[in-house]
């Protein structure tokens, strides 16, 4: 099979593997209430932590992370650099409109980061530390994701990375989408802070 055949694939792999909505299987496993049905209704890690479980949010993060880099690893190994890419795209859009859930997925954090981890990891590092740095002086997570999300594109441009820059150009924009809600309250002063219910 040609390089070029297995493109469709890995867009397809990416985008299963970026479906397992690891949010709600873990809280269900735990004995929690419905995870759709607390705070934001989300399936993510910063949901999760709403159940009060730290444990259980630790450990959305990160296999909400790992299904990314995964994702990305698997097609790079078998099919190069660009099925690599085609993963990540594919594992995002399963995150955030999961077959298995009726579209409704997660908002992406932790799948950008470990999309970021599988293709340059540098830029996962400096995502992770911007988004902490904000998250301190904030206490914020939407906005601190926001912020890395913008700065990421950025960086990858300024490293060299073009084709890396444009697909998490296009990653930023759907995780911006996905935070509307987040960005309206936040410029109404009515967002959450980390750590409430």
């Amino acid at each position: 099979m040609s390089a070029n055949a297995w493109l469709p694939l890995a867009l397809i792999i990416g985008y299963l593997l970026g479906s397992i909505p690891f949010g709600l299987i873990l809280t269900r496993l735990a004995g929690t209430e419905d995870l759709r049905s607390i705070g934001s209704g989300n399936i993510g890690a910063t949901n999760v932590l709403r159940t009060g479980r730290k444990g259980l949010a630790a450990a959305t993060l990160l296999f909400d992370a790992l299904k990314g880099t995964a994702s990305v690893i698997i097609a790079g190994t078998f099919a190069g650099a660009e099925a690599a890419m085609l993963a990540g795209l594919g594992a995002f859009i399963g995150h955030l409109f999961p077959v298995w859930l009726k579209f409704k997925g997660g908002k992406g954090v932790a799948v950008y980061i470990g999309i970021l981890i599988g293709l340059f990891w540098p830029a996962a590092v400096l995502f992770c530390a911007i988004w902490l740095i904000t998250a301190v002086l904030s206490r914020y997570s939407s906005l601190s994701a926001l912020i890395a999300s913008l700065i990421t594109p950025i960086v990858l441009w300024w490293f060299g990375h073009a084709a890396l820059a444009a697909l998490f150009a296009l990653l930023t924009l759907l995780l911006y989408y996905m935070h509307r809600a987040n960005i309206s309250r936040l410029m109404a002063g009515t967002e959450g802070k980390i750590g409430q219910k």
